[in-house]
């Protein structure tokens, strides 16, 4: 179902200038949860008021093209500090940023990482990172298996 209701959700966000960060679906058959991440395109953060446009407009399509059943939950909200990263876009705009990585090429799978640098096209997209022992990596994008900004409190 999720991936069926993806680019409907795309969609309907892309005409509000909301990009779609993450849609998962949760809860039962007979009362689904769908959750939904946005992110303003303009680099802004994500308000209550944004949610709200972007609730309603989805509830709006998802009700009348009956993509949903009557007892759903919608939430929607802003993708959080440990935003995850799908998209080749996404890794260039969290340059400088830490990042916790799975990927075959990392040692021991999965380890939390500097992004340096993206560079490539069209599906050979490699990241250049900073492991925490100050190596530098070469990853290519379609060996990550899942990738999250990395946050950290403040003391």
């Amino acid at each position: 179902m999720v991936t069926s209701l993806e680019p409907i959700v795309t969609q309907e966000l892309d005409s509000l200038g909301f990009d779609l960060v993450e849609l998962r679906r949760g809860g039962s058959r007979s009362r689904p949860v769908l959750e939904v991440r946005i992110d303003r395109r303009d680099g802004g953060t994500v308000t209550i008021a944004d949610c709200t446009t972007a609730s309603r407009a989805l509830e709006a399509r998802l009700e009348a093209d009956a993509l949903v059943s009557e007892q759903y939950v919608l939430e929607v909200s802003s993708p959080g500090a440990d935003r995850p990263l799908r998209h080749v876009a996404d890794w260039r705009r969290f340059v400088g940023r830490r990042a916790t990585v799975t990927s075959a090429v990392l040692a021991g799978g999965k380890q939390e990482v500097e992004i340096l640098a993206v560079d490539g096209e069209d599906g050979a997209e490699v990241a250049l990172v900073r492991d925490t022992k100050g190596r530098e990596v070469q990853v290519p994008l379609r060996d990550v298996t899942q990738a999250r900004l990395a946050f950290h409190w403040k003391r």
